[in-house]
């Protein structure tokens, strides 16, 4: 499993990477969190219901890699203000959009809400595109070319398909090996306004932050894919995908 736990020390800015059993019992008992370790041999995150409070949404795949996952009878009901669970969801999010397994990413897409996506890091209700759950899982076969917004800079529309969008606006660098993780957090900012908290009310959100590609760039480089929740009976149910980059 992708165990995602993160770690509140001298420094919030600087991760480390655990073995997942170590990552676990150090969650579980001191009640912080560490960084992911996202390796092809992770267990799932945990089974629905159990004690860690991770349930999975029907139909999420449990290992990342695609198939229904058979839920339990009855689930504790989600506590918003724990991190595990948040963190479990958003990390095997992550590895869906990585592996294109959009069965598992359609699982976690909210059923009434949808998932909205947003190109740069301001969060526009008004222009930004919202998919169903449907939509997500049928994505593969989706050649239709939407307007996501305007690029940074030149001011174009960014018409794409929505697997366009995905290699360009979501998942342009590989967002299992980012070095910082920030719960609820923006980790890596810019010129750009981040209004993500103001406009999902009562969500909650995990940051995976590329502070630089190289260091030369000086920072001018950073990345970073936020994905969104909102808490429901459960469930963590993904409402947003956010990019965020430097712009002009």
């Amino acid at each position: 499993m992708p165990v995602c736990v993160l770690k509140e020390a001298l420094s919030l800015k600087r991760f480390l990477y655990f073995p997942c059993i170590l990552c676990l019992v150090i969650g579980l008992l001191v009640g912080v969190l560490l960084p992911v370790d996202f390796q092809e041999d992770d267990k799932p995150a945990a089974a629905p219901g159990n004690a860690n409070g991770f349930t999975p949404p029907p139909g999420a795949s449990q290992s990342g890699s695609g198939g229904a996952s058979s839920s339990a009878a009855s689930a504790a009901p989600l506590d918003p203000a724990e991190n595990f669970p948040l963190l479990g969801s958003a990390c095997l999010v992550n590895r869906a959009i990585q592996r294109q397994d959009w069965t598992t990413l359609a699982a976690y897409v909210h059923p009434e809400r949808g998932v909205t996506f947003t190109p740069y890091s301001t969060v526009d209700p008004a222009s930004d595109l919202n998919f169903t759950a449907d939509q997500i899982r049928n994505l593969a076969q989706d050649q239709t070319v939407y307007t996501w917004g305007f690029e940074d800079g030149r001011g174009d529309p960014i018409q794409m398909t929505a697997l366009q969008y995905f290699e360009r606006y979501v998942y342009d660098r590989d967002y299992t090996q980012v070095p910082q993780i920030g719960v609820d957090r923006i980790m890596t900012g810019g010129n750009a306004l981040e209004n993500l908290t103001e406009e999902y009310a009562g969500c909650r959100f995990v940051d995976f932050s590329f502070p630089s590609a190289d260091p030369v760039n000086d920072g001018l480089d950073w990345s970073s894919l936020k994905l969104v929740f909102q808490p429901e009976a459960e469930h963590w149910y993904l409402v947003g995908i956010v990019h965020g980059e430097w712009t002009i």
